[in-house]
């Protein structure tokens, strides 16, 4: 007699498809897009204002003999960025470079940094000046909608829980080990997310209109305190570079983070909206 055929093994269970939220409403990707158009725009117009004048002081009054807190400078041979006490040869980089044209140059920062890519301080100032108002007018329709959309309390509101030092500090370790949450908590913004866009929304961007504005001389005429408030023209300027600086520093941040949680996932949830939910790990090594 014949021996009988074992049964087939069953098979394995399809793994199923990961789950994708709503993560990201429609004012929110608008604005993000926009705002990271125009701030590259700022930056770069910014930097040829800079150029006209690469010092910065505090207080009312900065010309070129008075003592400047920064200088981006060149000699005859060489370029150079001095702060305070501290002074470093920036040959090639800042104040002395070459353009690809082979010529040297002596300004603050190269071309490729500027808008525009020639020597125009009024070209840098009418293209600043416009994206200012773009800036303006789309934060303000943002903040109005982050407060009174539910985007403040639904995403950003930061609760009694994650005030704690432990869960700060906790946060701040996980990233630093590049572990990212997985599951349902990849769709929440974590505490250092949360202080970060809370401090770019209402801290840093107001910061940099506010002393863009007490650098004007109509608005001194007309709003005279702003002087008072901010030290001073020349120290609303130092701060108007420090806050562009800090912003550069969190949009470097910003891309790094989207690059090593997965940056199809992070740029396809601003695009679209929705946002697959990365699995846990046990669930991960349960199928492979």
């Amino acid at each position: 007699m014949a021996d009988a055929t074992p049964p087939a093994a069953p098979a394995a269970p399809a793994a199923p498809p990961p789950k994708r939220v709503y993560r990201h409403r429609l004012p929110a990707r608008i604005w993000h897009w926009t705002n990271a158009v125009t701030l590259l725009v700022l930056l770069m117009s910014g930097l040829m204002i800079f150029n006209a004048h690469p010092r910065l002081y505090w207080g009312q009054y900065g010309a070129n003999h008075d003592p400047a807190w920064l200088v981006i400078g060149a000699t005859e041979d060489s370029g150079f960025l001095r702060v305070g006490s501290l002074r470093v040869e920036t040959t090639g980089v800042l104040g002395r470079w070459t353009d690809s044209a082979g010529v040297e140059k002596t300004w603050a920062f190269p071309g490729w940094a500027t808008i525009p890519t020639r020597y125009s301080l009024a070209d840098g100032r009418r293209w600043h000046l416009f994206f200012a108002w773009v800036l303006a007018i789309s934060l303000t329709l943002y903040m109005l909608w982050t407060v009174f959309g539910g985007h403040l309390r639904k995403d950003l509101h930061v609760r009694r829980a994650e005030w704690s030092p432990r869960h700060i500090w906790h946060d701040i370790k996980e990233h630093a080990r590049l572990r990212f949450p997985t599951g349902e908590a990849a769709a929440r913004y974590n505490i250092l997310q949360k202080l970060s866009y809370i401090g770019v929304i209402f801290v840093l961007l107001p910061l940099m209109i506010a002393t863009g504005l007490t650098m004007s001389p109509g608005m001194n005429a007309a709003a005279p305190w702003m002087l008072d408030l901010f030290g001073g023209r020349q120290s609303a300027r130092s701060i108007h570079f420090i806050a562009a600086w800090a912003l550069v520093a969190f949009f470097l941040v910003h891309i790094a983070m989207v690059l090593l949680a997965g940056p199809v996932n992070e740029i396809r949830s601003m695009v679209t909206g929705w946002f697959r939910l990365p699995e846990p790990k046990d669930v991960k090594d349960m199928g492979a």
